[in-house]
Parts: C-alpha cells; sequence; structure tokens
C-alpha cells in the first residue's frame, strides 16, 4: 500500500491523528504520496506540531457518530449527531421525553435501503446538518 492509500483511508475513516501525521511529514518533505506507506517513520515526525495541527483540526474532521435512541420497548430511532448529548437532546427536543436508551452504533454497519445495501458511513454523506434522525426500526415479537 502507498501513502497516498493511506492517508485517503485515513480521511475516509477519519481517522484524524493517522492523517495529521501523513499531512505533517509530506509537508515537511520526510515522505511522498508514492513511498511504500510500512516505510513510514512517525518518529521523524515532530509531534508538538502534529498535535497543534490536530487541537486546530487544520485538516478540518467534524466527527459525526451514529446513535440508536430507544424510545419504547422495541421502537429505535437512529441519529447522526457530535456526540451522546447532543443525540439525546435532539431527541429529547423532537419527542417532547427522554429516550430509555443510547447507544452508539459503528458507521460501517450496513442496512437495507429500498433494493441496495448501504453503510451508514455512506447514508451520513446525504447530510449538511447535525444532529439529523435519519430514520427508525421497530423490533417484532413473533
Amino acid at each position: 500500500m502507498r501513502v497516498k492509500d493511506l492517508f485517503h483511508l485515513s480521511i475516509t475513516y477519519e481517522e484524524s491523528a493517522l492523517a495529521h501525521y501523513i499531512y505533517h511529514l509530506l509537508e515537511e518533505e520526510k515522505i511522498t504520496l508514492e513511498d511504500d506507506a510500512e516505510k513510514l517513520d512517525f518518529a521523524k515526525a515532530d509531534h508538538t506540531k502534529v498535535a497543534e495541527m490536530i487541537e486546530n483540526n487544520l485538516l478540518g474532521f467534524h466527527h459525526i457518530h451514529l446513535f440508536a435512541l430507544s424510545a419504547t420497548k422495541g421502537k429505535y430511532f437512529f441519529i447522526f449527531a457530535r456526540n451522546e448529548e447532543e443525540a439525546i437532546r435532539h431527541f429529547t427536543k423532537t419527542f417532547q421525553r427522554k429516550p430509555r436508551t443510547c447507544k452508539r452504533v459503528l458507521l460501517d454497519h450496513e442496512v437495507m435501503r429500498g433494493n441496495e445495501v448501504v453503510t451508514f458511513r455512506t447514508l451520513r454523506k446525504e447530510y449538511t446538518k447535525f444532529p439529523v434522525i435519519i430514520g427508525k426500526f421497530f423490533l417484532t415479537t413473533q
């Protein structure tokens, strides 16, 4: 795998620290995009500079997570939000009651949408304002 590929993956999967380290090493010309990623040597990085880059969010990461909030037994709502507290506030504001539970869900889980299978990560790209309710799910017992 090339540095270019790893850098792309770090951005796609929002691995902020990795992306900032690669960016810094590229900026300092200690690596190139065509180098083998196995040869990355983070010891060559100025850790103080990278920490500042991460703190200032130089690469513009906007961490949005998915939460499943239980309204009643067997009825769940999915909300994209920055954190659990924001998801609960949005749920409470929308439904005028607190959720029974709130659990973080991995963005790489797949769901059916019509006749296609998509990940929550793909669905997140369709929204520009957060927090947002993206769907509901009902468990049925037989």
